[in-house]
């Protein structure tokens, strides 16, 4: 393993004037030392990570930090910046920066390094001893560590111009073992306990957990050690989180969230004084948190019961809008509905493979069953096919409340769902029903309940009412309308001939390849599966047409790696020989990391094949009775050798566009490579 920093990766005299151009000239130090393979990549990644939220701190400190996939190793880079530069800082501009690299899978020793380092942020002598360094190599082994840090000389300032820092404190109580809790009979975990001093247990965390996290736990030991208060810090960072000693939680007298991110398992602080706060008001102010959560301890005041994380919101950041916690719910319901369609489809695409269209009016197997018949072989394959596939809309419904609401959500979510099987409502009622019923459950748990009954509410109370109230607005109120509408769709679909029909396919190509199994994806292909369920001419060819245009991207790029290799990485070359059997299968995330690493190119030239294809594919009046399977399933389709066809057609317009795409960049950077050679003086006379 290498060092973590060397005094190559240092720059004593960085002259950027903003965050972005330091961020690149220090990037640039890493990618030279083979640290960071993408370096357009990497700074992407940082650019999001600054985009979450500044990372400039009080004291002058510039933390640009993030993981990705581009860095081979934990790598930091330090640079000292004369003139200083804003990182959104409250106090002005930083000169000191770091940039922190972690590799996407970062182990747990190297991020405690990383973590290490945060915290040294926090101490006065550490950062004075980098402002007074006049070497790279001194700077580089005072970061990890092989050197000491050293107070100036008395009487000779500290090069700093800014204030002379306080003294430091004594080493913090969170080093030492956490004391054994004493019995106190009085003490209740809603009442503070009045031995002293007064304890508070606390949870750091922010959304990449490599920085923030740990200078935010190392300013509230601080600040408690000033304060004579005993600070017990829980980090919930990139390298996990040790929980907690229970009996402390339950000992404490109050709480601190200093947070970015859900805290995991907040569950265990209920029914204490808490102050809840971003991650960086753990830094700069904690000694206020601190007097804060004593005085709501003195007043009585304990935070409400906690209830579980949904979840698909346990990883969310706290400033997530409803559309991105919608796109979650969603995506939950059909990220558990797949595996159905997947066994029951296929299933029935092998029922009908053999014993012919046919086969789903053979009567019940459990009656009529022979041994040596093929076709009642087809005729079992097709009935418990027809079972799993009866699961899809209320899976469908379930999985979206439990998403909106953890496991209560489960039972009535399930019940909207059968419900919209019932009353025809279909695809659109199961995920109405969904989103329904986890609406009423999270309403339901709002509710101020009285101590006595909150142990029944899960499994008696919220079942109950949750499901009355959606039977109710299933049944009466919206079921219907969706019914007439999702008919109205089923209809529409059976009539699409000439025109029509081929506008359709381009969309339904668009949206395949717009994300690459995400959302939009994600929409098309359970729309297409919906129509399965009660199959005509018009809802096969919508099947056919989105599973050939969800094998493009894959199969494009998969092809361009082949054809011109020397436009992409050797990781993209290597990604591109699975792709031909991930697009061959129908997996269009096989795309995903040549859309990551370029998406400006990449994903139009895959939205240009996918509608291409779409449209072919409906043109062709091809038809599909199988949910998946790629080309497995050709004997399957209906029109297969156009169908083929189609495929290829798209394929090979989505790999030229991204050919050319990546050859007009890498030509465009060459021009501007040699530019300085030609005009060199120009530029530098107008500068």
């Amino acid at each position: 393993m290498s060092e973590l920093i060397t005094a190559e990766l240092v720059d004593l005299d960085l002259s950027a004037e903003t965050k972005d151009a330091a961020a690149r000239s220090l990037a640039e130090r890493m990618a030279a030392h083979g640290r960071v393979t993408d370096l357009e990549g990497f700074l992407a990644d940082v650019a999001a990570r600054e985009a979450q939220m500044p990372t400039g701190l009080d004291g002058g400190i510039g933390i640009p930090h993030c993981r990705s996939a581009h860095v081979t190793e934990p790598t930091l880079a330090f640079g000292r910046s004369a003139s200083g530069i804003d990182f959104g800082a409250p106090d002005g501009p930083a000169d000191l920066i770091f940039l922190i690299a972690a590799p996407a899978g970062g182990d747990a020793d190297h991020l405690s390094i990383l973590s290490t380092l945060a915290r040294h942020l926090m101490d006065d002598s550490f950062t004075g001893a980098l402002r007074s360094a006049t070497e790279a190599e001194p700077a580089a082994a005072l970061i990890r560590g092989d050197a000491p840090t050293e107070e100036p000389p008395p009487g000779e300032p500290p090069t700093d111009t800014r204030p002379a820092p306080a003294p430091e404190p004594e080493p913090t109580t969170a080093s030492k073992p956490a004391p054994e809790p004493q019995p106190t009979p009085a003490a209740t975990p809603h009442t503070p306990s009045t031995r002293a001093p007064f304890r508070i247990v606390a949870i750091t965390s922010c959304p990449t957990g490599i920085a923030h996290t740990y200078m935010a736990a190392e300013s509230l030991e601080k600040a408690g050690q000033a304060a004579g208060v005993e600070v017990f810090v829980e980090t919930q960072g990139s390298a996990g989180f040790k929980r907690l000693d229970p009996r402390l939680v339950a000992d404490a007298d109050g709480v601190i969230f200093a947070h970015d991110v859900e805290v995991r398992e907040k569950e265990r602080f209920a029914g204490k004084p808490t102050v809840d706060v971003g991650v960086k008001a753990g830094i700069n102010r904690p000694a206020e948190l601190i007097a804060e959560v004593r005085q709501k301890a003195e007043r009585g005041e304990v935070a409400a019961p906690a209830r579980a994380t949904a979840p698909m919101d346990k990883d969310a950041a706290t400033g997530d809008g409803f559309a991105t916690r919608l796109r979650k719910w969603l995506m939950t319901g059909v990220s558990y509905m797949v595996p159905f369609v997947a066994a029951g489809g296929l299933l029935i695409a092998l029922a009908f493979a053999i014993g012919g269209y046919t086969i789903n009016k053979a009567p019940s197997v459990a009656d009529h069953f022979l041994w040596t018949d093929a076709t009642s072989w087809a005729a079992l394959l097709f009935q418990v096919g027809n079972v799993a596939f009866g699961f899809l809309v209320p899976v469908l419904a379930g999985f979206i409340a439990y998403g909106m609401a953890d496991r209560p959500g489960l039972v009535p979510g399930f019940v909207g769902g059968a419900i919209a099987l019932t009353i025809n409502a279909g695809f659109l009622g199961g995920l109405i029903a969904g989103l329904i019923a986890g609406a009423v459950v999270m309403a339901i748990q709002r509710v101020a309940v009285p101590p006595v009954l909150r142990g029944i509410m899960p499994v008696v109370v919220i079942p109950l009412i949750s499901s009355a109230l959606v039977g109710f607005l299933m049944f009466l109120v919206i079921g219907k309308p969706v019914a007439a509408l999702q008919k109205g769709l089923t209809d529409w679909l059976s009539g699409l001939t000439g025109a029509n029909a081929i506008i359709l396919g381009v969309i339904l190509g668009l949206m395949m390849c717009f994300d690459l199994g995400g959302p939009l994806n994600k929409v098309a292909y359970a729309f297409a599966v919906g129509g399965l369920a009660n199959p005509n001419e018009g809802s096969l060819k919508v099947m056919a047409a989105v599973m050939a245009a969800g094998m493009v991207p894959p199969l494009a790029m998969a092809l361009a790696t082949t054809v011109r290799g020397r436009l992409f990485t050797k990781t993209e070359r290597d990604n591109g020989k699975a792709a031909w059997v991930l697009g061959a299968s129908f997996i269009t995330e096989g795309a995903i990391p040549f859309a990551a690493a370029d998406p400006l190119r990449v994903i139009p030239a895959a939205m240009a094949g996918g509608a291409v294809t779409g449209a072919l594919s409906m043109a062709f009046g091809c038809t599909l009775r199988a949910p998946h399977g790629g080309i497995f399933v050709v004997p399957l389709i209906g029109q297969p050798f156009v169908y083929l066809l189609a495929i290829a057609a798209g394929t090979g317009v989505s790999a030229a566009l991204v050919i050319l795409l990546k050859g007009l960049g890498t030509r465009r950077r060459a021009g501007a490579a040699d530019a300085p050679a030609d005009g060199g003086a120009e530029v530098e006379a107008a500068a």
